[in-house]
């Protein structure tokens, strides 16, 4: 209550001529409420039909940093994607060699690309070699026959680099694993509710923003849609940000914090759409900061002066604030959130500046022009003679000839031997005597 008796003042001193009780602020509250639930009941409902694609974006920064981990453990001159081939085939081909020789060979003329046999064979050789003590391993290697030569050697590099043996499809990463039958629905709807989200901003911001700043003239409303383009932008870019630059090095972290201590980096997809989402969601509102500034700004709430001498105190606040929705405990995220969020700050102190100066030389227009036509056409009716008095609203002016009036003293020039004291010609008798 406290809250929306807050927001509630707010709006009436964004419109002063226009203020309403608080049942009419609660009815204007609803159709808010219900203008935003129905645009994101649409737009995640649209958003579900590429949910497919949706989770192939999703996928993309975590499917990177397994390549890019994995690319790297293995020789320069060997594709990642053939190494999984070898591994793949390390599993088929002893068994089929053993048991059909001839059929292996047909098998191997499907399959074989130029390097991919030898591979297949090195992979087989390291993996038995990656199960003896390391001082033996050389000697195992030495007993090769000269006729595998090229297997040796592929072999030697792969014992430096030490890549994974276990690796598949996946990476190794539990994507595709479900715990709960209703799990993998539940996960589209969520990737689809975040992603309607993104796409309908411009009209969420729009329908808060109207219900904020309530009563606009018709030129505030034409400057509300650039407005609402410049905080949609600031919202895309946060998500791109924490997209393309924040997420992958998080999951780096992560990642090569994990295989430092031993630990396998299995990952479940619900686990990891819930972090990405959340992520890139919390990044986008953090970039939404000039929005909420100048939107105090415009209802005077804060002021150019006000913001510039508190600076050091709403950095703090930005960086608990970070510290508080930032989905990681680590400090290298929290300063990426921070940074950003520091200089939108920054600039919200020059915005308001320009604001500020903008509306005082506007009122000094106005208020030049108001005494312009003042002075060019004044108002007969605004001109009063000296130290006139009003009478019923009426004022009374030299042409009034009020010393005519029975009862009022003459004026002494008229008749020199006029004497105050005696009583008037003009009084009535009975008048006379009371004097």
């Amino acid at each position: 209550m406290f809250f929306l008796n807050k927001m509630f003042q707010l709006r009436d001193k964004a419109n002063p001529d226009a203020e309403k009780p608080f049942l009419d602020h609660l009815e204007d509250l609803r159709v808010m409420v219900t203008r935003v639930v129905l645009t994101l009941l649409i737009a995640t409902v649209a958003c579900f039909a590429f949910r497919n694609d949706l989770m192939d974006i999703l996928k993309k920064p975590i499917t990177e940093v397994w390549e890019n981990r994995h690319q790297a453990a293995l020789p320069s001159d060997i594709a990642l994607e053939d190494w999984e081939k070898a591994l793949a085939f390390a599993d088929v081909a002893p068994q089929l060699e053993n048991n059909h020789p001839h059929l292996a060979e047909n098998w191997w003329q499907e399959l074989d690309k130029g390097r991919l046999r030898p591979l297949t064979r090195a992979a087989i050789v390291y993996r038995a070699a990656e199960l003896l003590p390391e001082e033996k391993r050389e000697d195992f290697l030495k007993k090769l026959p000269e006729t595998e030569q090229e297997i040796k050697d592929l072999t030697l590099q792969l014992l430096e680099k030490k890549p994974a043996t276990d690796l598949n499809a996946s990476g190794n990463l539990r994507l595709m694993s479900s715990l709960k039958p209703t799990e993998t629905f539940m996960l589209t709807m969520k990737l689809a509710f975040f992603a309607g989200i993104v796409v309908s901003f411009p009209f969420l911001l729009y329908f808060i923003l109207q219900f904020v700043i309530p009563g606009l003239k018709a030129e505030e409303r034409r400057a509300l849609w650039p407005a609402m383009a410049i905080g949609f932008g600031l919202f895309l870019g946060g998500v791109l940000f924490a997209y393309y630059l924040v997420l992958p090095e998080v999951l780096n972290f992560f990642y090569d914090w994990g295989s430092e201590i031993g630990v396998s980096n299995d990952w479940r997809i619900g686990y990891y759409i819930s972090f990405a989402t959340q992520f890139v969601l919390i990044f986008g509102l953090s970039f939404e900061l000039p929005v909420i500034v100048m939107t105090l700004v415009h209802l005077e709430i804060l002021s150019h002066t006000m913001m510039r001498e508190t600076r050091s105190y709403a950095i703090l606040a930005i960086v608990i604030i970070a510290a508080i929705i930032t989905p990681t405990p680590d400090a290298f995220t929290l300063m990426l959130l921070a940074g950003p969020m520091i200089f939108l700050y920054e600039v919200c102190i020059w915005l308001s500046y320009f604001h500020e100066k903008k509306r005082d030389r506007r009122e000094q227009e106005e208020e030049d022009e108001h005494l312009r036509r003042l002075l060019a056409d004044p108002d007969p009716e605004d001109e009063l003679h000296g130290d006139e008095e009003i009478d019923d609203g009426e004022p009374i002016t030299d042409d009034d000839d009020y010393m005519d009036y029975p009862g009022e003293h003459q004026n002494p020039e008229e008749d020199p031997d006029y004497d105050p004291l005696d009583p008037d010609d003009d009084i009535p008798e009975e008048e006379k005597d009371r004097k």
